[in-house]
């Protein structure tokens, strides 16, 4: 699978013109080579994957990582470097791009350390991007990562069930985050024992749960607290973060409320949430563009009086956001084998259009992740979203 890619990506940069592509995305290296570490750049130590188009491709990692590169990295040739020895990672760059006329980058993703280097050694005019390419090939999944974004629906169905049975009054909200990662750590260990050889890859989720309650509720991305839940109070529930099972993401989210929805009005922007959803899922198909799909989505929300959403939602993969985005503008044509995650969601203001009375500010927001297919899409993640559904 890794070496097929390599190939297709070397043609690409012929096609392209590109005599050599650096690539620094810690999610695109593992793409192609099936190598992953989990310290990267977050303690100043680059990866780098050099992908010439014509001769052997090269891997610069950490030399504390090197056992694991042997083991994992599909590549013609590896070099590990040491912290404070020689020139560390610089080293083997220079003889890699050597005769070069035309070096592609990945400008918005490379590390500004690694940047700043390949600035001093090729000129701004012999410097290309290499991101378009690499999105397009990611854009569509093969067979196996198809395989692995339904696991990944599984493992994300597992956190929500065990989120919403830990839900209750009198519950602090980091015992709902803990419910949540063991749930969802049970199911990838039992997902991993069956499917796949890799004894490496970890099943332990490793993301702050995210999740927000009462007054709480109008921020998307709060992270589970000590905070004592009530009854009456809604509780929202995301798992962007969190479903990432053998390094492929999702999106899947929903609202609950606890016993009773204790202020009505609540109620209605909900169900504002998931009508914006199924306008969204009624244009979801090949041949659409990703722009249609947001208006729908849009339209519901700002005919009910509220204002202009954020994106519908986005692409998901080896990475949290991949290409195309559910948003205006975005023009991309939906293909068969993308992967989606296709979100519905209303935000009220304390003065919002819609209530002109002075309402409390409330956020509902239901999401599921999809694939296309060719004649429609495939949902991989599925939970009860009626009124009665979500009221615990």
């Amino acid at each position: 699978m890794f070496a097929r890619r390599m190939s297709e990506l070397r043609r690409r940069l012929a096609d392209a013109g590109v005599d050599v592509a650096l690539i620094t995305d810690e999610d695109s290296v593992y793409y192609f080579t099936g190598y992953y570490d989990y310290l990267h750049m977050e303690f100043g130590r680059p990866t780098v994957l050099v992908v010439p188009r014509v001769g052997a491709s090269l891997l610069i990692t950490p030399s504390m990582e090197l056992d694991m590169a042997e083991a994992a990295a599909v590549v013609d040739r590896i070099e590990a470097w040491n912290d404070g020895l020689g020139e560390e990672w610089r080293a083997a760059i220079p003889a890699a791009l050597k005769g070069a006329a035309w070096v592609a980058i990945e400008p918005d993703r490379m590390p500004p350390l690694v940047r700043d280097f390949v600035g001093s050694l090729v000129a701004e005019s012999r410097l290309g991007d290499v991101t378009p390419i690499v999105a397009e090939m990611r854009m569509i999944k093969s067979a196996e990562e198809l395989q692995l974004a339904r696991h990944a629906g599984e493992v994300a169905m597992a956190m929500m069930e065990a989120g919403r049975a830990a839900i209750g009054a009198g519950v602090r909200e980091f015992e709902v985050a803990l419910a949540t990662s063991a749930a969802g750590t049970r199911k990838a260990a039992q997902l991993l024992d069956a499917h796949y050889e890799d004894g490496r890859m970890s099943p332990n989720t490793h993301f702050l749960q995210i999740m927000a309650s009462g007054d709480e509720i109008t921020k998307p991305h709060h992270r589970a607290t000590t905070r004592v839940m009530q009854r009456g109070e809604p509780v929202f529930l995301c798992f962007c973060g969190m479903t990432n099972f053998h390094r492929f993401k999702l999106g899947f989210d929903r609202t609950f409320w606890i016993g009773e929805i204790a202020d009505a009005s609540q109620a209605d922007v909900y169900r504002v949430a998931v009508e914006s959803q199924a306008a969204a899922l009624a244009e979801l198909r090949p041949g659409a563009t990703a722009e249609a799909v947001h208006a729908a989505y849009a339209e519901v929300i700002q005919t009910a009086g509220f204002d202009y959403p954020f994106r519908c939602g986005r692409a998901t993969g080896f990475s949290f956001l991949e290409a195309p985005q559910l948003v205006f503008g975005d023009k991309t044509v939906l293909r068969p084998g993308m992967v989606l995650a296709v979100d519905g969601s209303v935000s009220r203001a304390q003065s919002s259009r819609a209530k002109p009375f002075r309402a409390k500010p409330f956020r509902a927001q239901v999401g599921d992740s999809f694939i296309v297919t060719e004649d429609g899409y495939e949902q991989i993640t599925a939970h009860p979203k009626g009124l009665d559904d979500v009221v615990l």
